[in-house]
């Protein structure tokens, strides 16, 4: 999922080195990986192995969300940044199922994402997509470029999906995000998930350690009230700030919700 730092870490034969995108593509069964992320993923899944459901509950949470925004808050504008490697239900494809004339702007600075999103994200001919190279921790150039095709002073639903643990420092995460939301009007929207220690999430540590020695970017876990704070000031959608499998999940035949995962996820609208 796209935009961070390269950090220490190991790589194949031919000079590459796990990255999130692709690895997070192999949990998802896509095609877009090399042997060498295979083998971090399947090393990761081996020391937390719900870390493919965690993936899963991610991309569902994606597609419930844009689906909430685009029919229920009427939001025709998205900025998703670090969208990772193109799979199914993409944001443009959900929200133009909903209204045709939605207009995305896709961000993330790795060439191999940009170059598939370049080839497969085709926008509906009333609507558009665009895509730019840039960095999550660069928010004032994301917004000069996104103002080429959105319209900043109407709503604008900001998608920041595992993005914001790239970003090791708190405080300029904080800042990441409040750049970004100052910067839209009221009736804006923060969709945001974050992968968290809590929600059953202890045992993920010792997996985080060794993405971080053996993979890039490197990746940092938050609390429950260190995410709840990039939403300070603006109004959480129901259910609030929970795992990202249960945000408007539909339950069971048994009437259960989904298994929690240790990712947070929730909406936010701007007053």
């Amino acid at each position: 999922m796209g935009p961070g730092v390269r950090g220490d870490s190991v790589s194949d034969n031919s000079g590459r080195t796990a990255h999130n995108a692709r690895v997070w593509n192999y949990w998802l069964g896509g095609k877009d990986h090399y042997p060498i992320d295979e083998q971090v993923g399947n090393t990761v899944t081996s020391m937390y192995p719900s870390i493919g459901e965690v993936a899963r509950a991610d991309r569902d949470f994606l597609r419930r969300a844009v689906e909430y925004l685009a029919v229920e808050a009427g939001v025709r504008q998205f900025l998703d940044i670090g969208t990772g490697l193109p799979t199914a239900d993409n944001t443009h494809q959900v929200a133009q199922r909903v209204a045709d004339d939605a207009r995305v702007v896709y961000v993330d600075n790795d060439p191999t994402v940009l170059t598939h999103a370049r080839a497969l994200l085709t926008s509906s001919p009333e609507g558009a997509t665009s895509y730019l190279d840039a960095d999550a921790r660069d928010p004032e150039k994301i917004l000069r470029a996104a103002a080429d095709t959105l319209d900043l002073d109407r709503p604008v639903a900001v998608m920041m999906l595992g993005i914001l643990n790239f970003v090791p420092d708190t405080a300029t995460a904080r800042s990441v995000v409040r750049t970004l939301l100052d910067a839209l009007p009221s009736g804006s929207h923060l969709a945001l998930t974050h992968p968290t220690l809590e929600l059953g999430g202890e045992g993920n540590a010792e997996a985080m350690a060794f993405w971080n020695k053996n993979a890039t970017p490197p990746i940092t876990a938050r609390s429950r009230d260190e995410i709840a704070s990039f939403f300070a000031g603006w109004e959480l959608v129901e259910p609030g700030l929970v795992s990202c499998a249960r945000w408007r999940a539909t339950t069971t035949t048994d009437g259960r919700l989904p298994q929690e995962v240790a990712q947070f996820g929730a909406v936010a609208r701007k007053p």
